[in-house]
């Protein structure tokens, strides 16, 4: 557990997982509530495969994207900074589709936003 954690400044992994599991049943953040975090760094251009296995989908899908831009959740002023503990894994990145079986989803240039909490459980591709 990190200092930020420890003092109450920033959410906890298990904070973070209670407040996805109060969206709705069937939802894309309630199902990642069932998931741990596997990803703590900065994920800005590595290769991240997608955590697209069932109930989240019908069927499992292979999708690995690279996070290219960060975008925060909400614009500046809207959130009270006073608010503690702050959000971790809050926000959105657009990602490029580098590998992709779904048909939705193709490779070539296709761009995704994909929520900063999914990248975060998703896991890491190493090419070495």
């Amino acid at each position: 557990m990190s200092f930020l954690e420890r003092s109450g400044l920033v959410e906890t992994e298990a904070q973070e997982r209670a407040r996805l599991a109060d969206s709705p049943p069937g939802s894309t953040n309630h199902y990642l509530s069932t998931l741990a975090a596997t990803i703590a760094e900065w994920p800005q251009d590595l290769l991240v495969e997608l955590p697209w296995t069932p109930p989240r989908t019908t069927k499992q899908h292979r999708v690995v994207v690279v996070p290219i831009e960060y975008r925060r959740d909400s614009p500046a002023g809207e959130v009270d900074p006073e608010e503690l503990p702050r959000r971790r894994n809050c926000g959105l990145w657009v990602c490029a589709v580098v590998l992709s079986d779904h048909p939705s989803y193709p490779v070539g240039g296709h761009r995704i936003v994909v929520s900063a909490a999914e990248i975060a459980r998703g896991h890491r591709i190493d090419l070495g």
